[in-house]
């Protein structure tokens, strides 16, 4: 099955102006969410970890119900927060510690999310197929996610 690439340009402009004028946290991450489920093929879940009391808490999401809490450094979205890197993954079956939230997941690509310099939580995206995100998903991704904290204000 051919994937068509998405349009991250348009997408990240839909966000943008979504977004424009709105200073509530939630809200924004919760549209953020719904924009990209709507926008991406093969997808089956899409939404936030919130770094809270030092792990991750599940936020804003499109999907089966997830895992809650994740510790800082386990599993991709706590790897990803521990590196402070996009954890871009073809195989979650091979990646040490995978936190299997929904058996049907079998890529996932995770991006940090950052504030006043600092991380504050990720992206996480997963896919029922192998292979599903590219570099260019991940060049994408990062700048969706560079206009996202461009709106971010402090979490109330």
């Amino acid at each position: 099955m051919t994937i068509k690439q998405t349009d991250y340009s348009l997408v990240t402009r839909q966000l943008d102006a979504l977004l424009d004028g709105e200073t509530d946290f939630i809200a924004n991450l919760s549209n953020a969410s719904a924009l990209l489920n709507e926008n991406l093929e093969q997808i089956n879940w899409v939404g936030f970890y919130l770094i809270k009391n030092g792990e991750l808490i599940l936020g804003p999401f499109q999907g089966k119900p997830a895992c809650m809490h994740i510790q800082i450094g386990k599993g991709v979205c706590g790897t990803a927060v521990k590196e402070d890197a996009i954890q871009r993954v073809a195989d979650v079956n091979t990646f040490p510690g995978h936190i299997a939230c929904d058996a049907a997941s079998q890529s996932e690509i995770v991006l940090p999310i950052h504030h006043n310099n600092e991380i504050i939580g990720v992206l996480d995206i997963d896919a029922p197929i192998t292979n599903r995100f590219s570099e260019e998903d991940a060049q994408g991704l990062a700048h969706f996610v560079k206009t996202l904290e461009q709106h971010l204000s402090e979490r109330k």
